[in-house]
């Protein structure tokens, strides 16, 4: 209580997802898979095969081909997918959609495909712009003794080999007094926008204060001319691109997500111009990963757009995902592997995610529990291992956070068994659930 008011510590929400403890596919530089590493536990075949489909992407090798991830449920197909996006990086684009999500009243199925494709194509759009850079050695500003009227001012700018004095104008000083620049700083002046950045605060001046803050960030003096040349590469998906250009409001578009669908002859002009640029090196164009989920939901129909699709001169990696046997493909009574037509299937790459073990799973719900921050007994870990044989995965790693909201009530320093079976008593397996409904006579009448 301060004054009256009540003063509360800023709590700090980290969401913790079901994959958010992994980092990467845990391979060496020799692109072997370590038993537990970056994330990922086991599964060690199906993680080199993916570590080598990496390397086919990062050199460009593999655009346009496809991928078939298969496994029991709860095998860790989508913690592949996840983990092959998080080897790939920021700069290539990763596009997961679920493949119910393209059936929509709002657009066809193959416009909604089509949108996919183009989110997981990158393209890098260099730019060249000129800039001052260097230390201040003195800002001079000079206002109007009446306090209107613009403002003026003299830069003094130096860098190891230079020193150059710049007449400012009102704009250029109002960008000075904003970033608060003062003589020591290492700045940089954008030519074009007048943009000015603050770098740092210059090595040669770090005794110039007993003390400095925590922020204060110490860099080199530049060295050259204080006017420079920087590239500045801009990386945009196609579908971006496509929707700006699709209507008068094309960049509001982009925001609310209302796309619509876009013209076949819009993209035709876009992938014109994007062809033209690579070949002139304007761009770089960057095919990414388009990752779909429970792919036996897509039909016929979307099969045979995609069959075509990726044979095209701008396609991404498409890594498909189901856990189904031999199943009628969706649309047709012709029965067929993972519910995908053959002709498809022979055009992919198949890796299969076999079932963890039982030291997989010990290993898997300890790395969740220090994940999630929760502390528990050795012999609470071995009854949810025991219960992972009896029920899922899933269900064990859904029991820990439930777990541990009965420890806090209990005031326990660990979580132990009994918490694990209040638990386990409190919420229903799917096993458990079917029993109960085969039991009970009908109380949806």
């Amino acid at each position: 209580m301060l004054d009256g008011i009540n003063v509360k510590d800023i709590v700090k929400v980290e969401r913790t997802s079901v994959h958010s403890h992994i980092t990467g596919l845990g391979l060496n530089h020799r692109l072997e898979a370590e038993y537990v590493a970056g994330g990922m536990v086991g599964q060690v075949a199906a993680r080199q095969a993916a570590g080598l489909i990496v390397k086919m992407i990062q050199e460009g090798k593999i655009a346009g081909r496809a991928l078939l991830v298969t496994g029991e449920p709860g095998a860790g197909k989508t913690a592949l997918a996840i983990a092959i996006s998080k080897e790939l990086g920021v700069d290539t684009p990763f596009v997961s959609i679920v493949a119910s999500e393209i059936y929509s009243t709002e657009i066809n199925k193959t416009e909604a495909l089509t949108q996919a494709f183009r989110r997981a194509l990158g393209l890098q759009i260099k730019e060249e712009t000129e800039v001052l850079e260097g230390e201040v050695i003195s800002l001079e500003i000079d206002r109007p003794s009446s306090g209107l009227g613009p403002k003026v001012g003299k830069l003094t700018m130096r860098t190891t080999d230079m020193e150059t004095i710049y007449d400012l104008g009102s704009k250029m000083v109002d960008a000075c007094i904003k970033e608060r620049v003062v003589p020591g700083d290492v700045i940089q002046v954008d030519k074009a926008s007048g943009r000015v950045t603050r770098l740092g605060r210059s090595f040669n001046r770090s005794h110039d204060y007993d003390a400095m803050g925590p922020k204060v960030k110490l860099v080199q003096c530049p060295d050259g001319e204080i006017q420079k040349r920087r590239e500045t590469v801009h990386t945009v998906c196609l579908h971006d691109i496509d929707v700006i250009n699709s209507r008068t409001q094309g960049y509001v578009a982009l925001f609310s997500g209302d796309t619509g669908e876009i013209k076949a002859e819009v993209r035709e002009q876009i992938n014109k111009k994007v062809l033209e640029w690579r070949e002139e090196g304007k761009a770089k164009f960057v095919p990414g990963v388009l990752f779909i989920d429970e792919a036996h939901m897509l039909d016929i129909e979307c099969f045979s757009f995609l069959n075509r699709a990726i044979e095209q001169e701008l396609s991404p990696l498409i890594i498909m995902a189901t856990n189904r046997l031999i199943e009628k493909v969706r649309g047709t009574d012709v029965e067929s592997a993972h519910g995908i037509p053959s002709d498809f299937l022979d055009r992919m790459l198949i890796i299969n995610a076999t079932p963890y073990t039982k030291e997989d799973t010990t290993k898997i719900l300890s790395i969740r529990c220090d994940e999630e921050g929760v502390k528990l007994e050795p012999s609470a870990l071995d009854l949810l291992v025991k219960l992972q044989a009896a029920t899922s995965l899933r269900y064990c790693i859904h029991l820990i956070a439930a777990s541990e909201v009965i420890r806090v009530r209990d005031k326990s320093a660990t979580v132990t068994t009994d918490h694990v079976g209040r638990a386990y008593r409190l919420f229903y397996d799917t096993k458990r659930s079917e029993k109960m409904l085969t039991e009970t006579e009908g109380y949806m009448q």
